[in-house]
């Protein structure tokens, strides 16, 4: 079960549509709702699909209790019918969509929802909130994990972000690639593996340094990480060594110029003996900062802020548009806001050695399948029952199965095309 209640997570004028619809005997038109993106953030070539497993168990609590209702009634957001409906409210509809994991790019159509129009519309808002934020941190996520080259990171954003936010960021990293967590309630909900072991106060809580490392190594053992930037870090090197041994995990730098301090303090560990002791850096990093650090002796890197908060693309820019009505293609005609009408099948086209060319989608029909073609959307909900889903580790590898997938200079940091075009062509 979800940890809140869905149902008001919604904006004022989808349940006045409702009102409207139940009214003029629309509500059970059968629709088509389609997410996707019409350009990616700046200066990125792909996003990832994140956050669809949280949305299946959200759309399945999603109920109105009757003190919802009443307030809803009460201030006139509905009227009374509206507000029987309400209290009766289950989605009995369908989603499909991309696989979490799975990568997108302008046009993708990574979630579909179909059912009544009534039904389907009050999810909008939940659909866009879960899945334009848990998308924005798995993209910039998996960029760190592409700059990073094989090390390993830790998710420690938790006190830049809402409460709930981090436990999402948390499992999107680590979807991503991430290896760690510091949010102990995202190890608890999805398994994610956790890490952390000392800040500074307790450090500065403690006499002197030496004294706070005796005690963490006191109660963890030398397999532990001991934060040596309180004071002078190559003194603070020193005295961990002296204290835990050369049999010491691993450092921690928090502050300074990370890639002359890394070298340096590389270079004092292997001094003491302290040679299988590892480097953890953190402090304010994002890919470029990760990417910059590419050929400094680090072993680990630790990131916050840019992670939850999309390191600088804070939303994937989804929107949730009507595309089909009974069966019926509809379309939106505004000056760059314009749709393409119908419910649509996407494959995605790769070479013999399995790197992708392209993704093909097809409104209201099926492509022409070739050798080498993946067809992209799977089944979430069918009439309001989930779907047995992929574990997160399955997800998890499916992400890095695709990155491998497209071209290399899709792995750039750098502003370019998107990695694998997208052509939509008429059924055939």
């Amino acid at each position: 079960m979800s940890t809140f209640r869905p149902a008001l997570l919604t904006d004022h004028y989808e349940l006045t549509m409702v009102s409207a619809a139940l009214r003029d005997g629309t509500a059970d038109r059968r629709c088509v709702f389609e997410v996707f993106s019409r350009r990616l953030p700046a200066g990125r070539r792909y996003g990832v699909v994140a956050g669809t497993a949280r949305l299946v168990e959200l759309i399945r609590d999603f109920r109105f209790t009757g003190e919802e209702v009443d307030f809803l009634r009460r201030t006139g957001v509905v009227d009374e019918t509206a507000a029987a409906w309400l209290a009766d409210y289950r989605f009995t509809g369908d989603v499909d969509g991309y696989a979490e994991g799975e990568l997108f790019f302008p046009g993708s159509p990574i979630l579909t929802v179909s059912g009544g129009f009534a039904e389907c519309v009050v999810l909008e808002t939940l659909v866009l909130s879960v899945l334009n934020y848990d998308c924005a941190v798995a993209a910039a996520a998996a960029r760190m994990v592409t700059a990073a080259r094989g090390r390993a990171l830790i998710e420690m954003g938790s006190r830049r972000a809402h409460e709930e936010a981090a436990v999402a960021a948390a499992r999107a990293a680590y979807l991503a690639g991430f290896r760690f967590t510091s949010n102990l309630a995202a190890g608890q909900r999805y398994g994610i593996p956790t890490a952390g072991t000392a800040a500074h106060a307790f450090t500065l809580l403690h006499d002197d340094e030496r004294a706070a490392f005796a005690s963490q190594v006191a109660t963890l053992g030398s397999d532990t990480t001991l934060l040596v930037d309180t004071y002078d870090i190559s003194q603070g090197i020193r005295n961990a060594i002296e204290v835990a041994g050369p049999k010491l995990r691993a450092v921690r730098i928090d502050s300074g110029d990370l890639a002359v301090i890394a070298h340096q303090s590389r270079e004092l560990l292997d001094s003491l003996g302290a040679t299988e002791t590892k480097i953890i850096v953190s402090g304010d990093l994002d890919e470029y900062a990760i990417a910059a650090l590419a050929a400094e002796p680090v072993d680990m890197y630790g990131a916050g802020t840019s992670v939850v908060t999309g390191s600088g693309a804070p939303t994937a820019g989804l929107v949730y548009k009507l595309v089909e009505v009974e069966g019926r293609p509809v379309v939106k005609r505004s000056e760059h806001k314009a749709t393409i009408g119908g419910r649509k099948v996407a494959v995605r086209r790769h070479k013999p050695t399995g790197t992708a060319t392209e993704e093909v989608i097809v409104p209201q029909g099926v492509p022409d399948r070739q050798a080498n073609d993946r067809l992209l959307q799977r089944t979430y909900v069918a009439g309001g029952e989930p779907a047995d889903l992929p574990s997160l580790d399955e997800s998890r590898e499916h992400l890095r199965e695709c990155l491998i997938s497209i071209p290399w200079e899709g792995l750039k940091l750098s502003a370019g095309d998107p990695a694998v075009p997208v052509t939509v062509v008429p059924a055939g």
